[in-house]
């Protein structure tokens, strides 16, 4: 089970990736936009994710992602790192959330971070 020493390796391990504290917990940056958050104690997660493909997962999944109220109108989604697969599932997450907040200029830069292929 992926915890918060995991989410915050991966995260770092992520090109141009910072940490600051804000609103009293763990946020994560890419070139100064926050793409990941480590609030409820640092049990869950809250990452960017487009809002069609965010209801997707919360439909699909109901006991690992979840939209918190605050967040019903913007383009982010939770998830519970106990529910998470493991630390291969917890990349994919970061990595996708990094992507949504890069520049264009390291995505340029990083081709090995862009998403998978599909057929």
């Amino acid at each position: 089970m992926p915890d918060a020493e995991d989410v915050r390796a991966i995260a770092l391990s992520l090109p141009e990736t910072t940490e600051k504290i804000a609103w009293s917990m763990p946020t994560f940056r890419v070139a100064g936009k926050m793409y990941i958050t480590l609030p409820e104690r640092e049990t869950s997660i809250a990452v960017r994710c487009p809002k069609a493909e965010r209801d997707e997962l919360v439909l699909a999944e109901p006991e690992k992602f979840w939209i918190a109220d605050h967040e019903a109108y913007s383009a982010w989604v939770r998830a519970r790192l106990a529910a998470l697969d493991d630390t291969d599932e917890l990349r994919a997450i970061l990595t996708d959330s990094w992507r949504q907040a890069a520049p264009p200029r390291l995505l340029d830069a990083h081709p090995e971070l862009a998403p998978p292929a599909t057929d």
